[in-house]
């Protein structure tokens, strides 16, 4: 098959998978009123895929067989192939209303991360994971799948470790072994578009110890594997309105909690099993890459606020005023600087077993930057944008007979500029930073794919500190550089 249009992924998502939604169960994602908005959002990768003006940057021929294939399924082995990524991430964010697809993506980072681990594994254990890395890794390539991947813990009581917490299921284990696979119990939080594709990869979420040892298990599933149950989120959008909500009404994502219930996993999709000192290096070698994925998509979100900001700035007349170029210059330099910073991470990027991985310290940075970041620029394009963003009137109002002229005579803006196009700006910026969706992506910019915590400490623990103090030392004239 190689490559799939967005109609065959759509028809393939209708296969009896156990979905539940606000108390009801969900029986065809595809026509769901809420769930398929984040669906028909996904199905661009597919168009893209089959669109001329994308086709170059979206597949990539294998010389050897001539077969078209997703570029996202392509191992990264240099800096090119990396910046050929990070182009493909944005591009299609941009095109999906500043919102990341997220449905190949992250499970590819998650591939590329278990091929590099499994190796380790086998090496040291001698077993056959990277085998059935491979063969996975070809499967979705060749079927032209969409992933999500699960990998937060519920956790229960933070401060102790699995195996110490109250009841045994707060992270996800295995419960019994079998001649032809492993039986998994337990539940993942917050799995990114889950519900909507062919999918769902399992990974660890933190260091382990030998008493925990149940708790290392890597695996895939199809996402209507029986006992595998997604409770659906119903945060992050809730209006279909165009006026109100220019861009959640079209684009989203959609998170579940998501519960393996007994599920039993076959011997050949699982990737780790029991190899306790491997987990907390796949959790790690994961978000190399995913963290890379994350800086990647945040650029055309930093543009749609930059340009939101600077529009209804001339909207309100007020473009002039110094107090609104430096909170541009600052909404501008914030843009370029994730992006800079990702094309850096690319660039000096590391390659282990001829596999790409991108600079974790600019990337961490360029994660940490942003997200430490993003409530001040939000607070720049409100300040811009004025009241109007939380007290505009209604869609029924602006089209009421008895109101509408009311509306256009007190709430026109700049000379030229039509009240509606001035409330349409407004409500794109309610959307962005003022409503449910805007909400969710203030909370998304803190704690998606890692807190500011982790970046301090990865970047804390990866940089180079004693080549500083020895340049201090030369400087000083102290110890052995005197």
């Amino acid at each position: 098959m190689a490559t799939r249009s967005a109609e065959e992924y759509k028809t393939g998502l209708n296969d009896g998978r156990a979905l539940f939604f606000k108390g009801n169960r969900v029986e065809d994602v595809t026509r769901h009123p809420d769930l398929g908005v984040g669906m028909e959002h996904a199905s661009l990768d597919f168009a893209l895929a089959e669109d001329a003006a994308y086709q170059d940057l979206m597949t990539v021929k294998i010389p050897e067989t001539g077969e078209t294939i997703s570029r996202y399924f392509v191992s990264p082995t240099n800096t090119g192939d990396l910046l050929k990524r990070r182009e493909m991430i944005e591009t299609s964010t941009r095109l999906g209303g500043g919102v990341v697809l997220l449905i190949k993506e992250i499970g590819t980072d998650a591939l590329f991360a278990l091929s590099l681990v499994a190796k380790r594994i086998d090496e040291q254990y001698g077993t056959d994971y990277l085998k059935r890395v491979e063969a996975y890794h070809q499967h979705c390539q060749q079927e032209d799948l969409s992933m999500a991947v699960a990998q937060t813990d519920v956790k229960g009581d933070r401060s102790l470790a699995p195996s110490e917490q109250t009841h045994p299921d707060y992270y996800v284990r295995v419960v019994e072994e079998r001649a032809d696979g492993i039986v998994v119990r337990g539940a993942k939080a917050h799995t990114t578009c889950a519900p909507y594709v062919d999918e769902i990869i399992v990974l660890p979420t933190r260091n382990l110890t030998e008493q925990d040892k149940n708790y290392a298990v890597a695996f895939a599933v199809p996402a209507n594997a029986p006992g595998l149950k997604m409770i659906v989120s119903p945060f992050g959008a809730s209006s279909s309105s165009d006026f109100h909500n220019p861009v959640s009404s079209h684009h989203r994502m959609i998170e579940s909690l998501t519960i393996f219930d007994d599920v039993f996993v076959p011997r050949e999709r699982v990737f780790m099993s029991g190899e306790w000192d491997f987990a907390g290096g796949l959790a790690t070698t994961f978000v190399q890459f995913h963290r890379f994925t994350a800086i990647s998509y945040k650029p055309p979100l930093c543009d749609l606020l930059t340009g939101a900001a600077a529009l209804i700035a001339e909207h309100n007349g007020i473009s002039r005023a110094s107090h609104v170029r430096e909170k541009l210059m600052h909404l501008i330099n914030y843009a370029e600087t994730v992006r800079a910073l990702s094309k850096a991470a690319a660039v000096d990027c590391v390659q282990i077993d001829e596999v790409a991985i991108p600079n974790s310290i600019l990337t961490n940075v360029a994660k940490f930057y942003f997200a430490s970041n993003y409530h001040q620029m939000v607070s720049y394009v409100q300040d811009i944008a004025g009241g109007l963003v939380v007290t505009g009137p209604s869609e029924e109002d602006v089209t009421n007979p008895e109101t509408r002229d009311y509306i256009e005579k007190y709430l026109g803006g700049a000379a030229g500029v039509p009240t509606l196009e001035r409330l349409k700006l407004v409500n794109l910026i309610r959307d962005l930073t003022a409503s449910d969706f805007g909400g969710y992506n203030e909370l998304l910019a803190i704690h998606a794919e890692g807190s500011l915590e982790a970046q301090k400490i990865t970047i804390y623990r990866e940089y180079d500190l004693e080549r500083c103090k020895s340049l201090a030392k030369q400087a000083a004239g102290i110890g052995d550089n005197a």
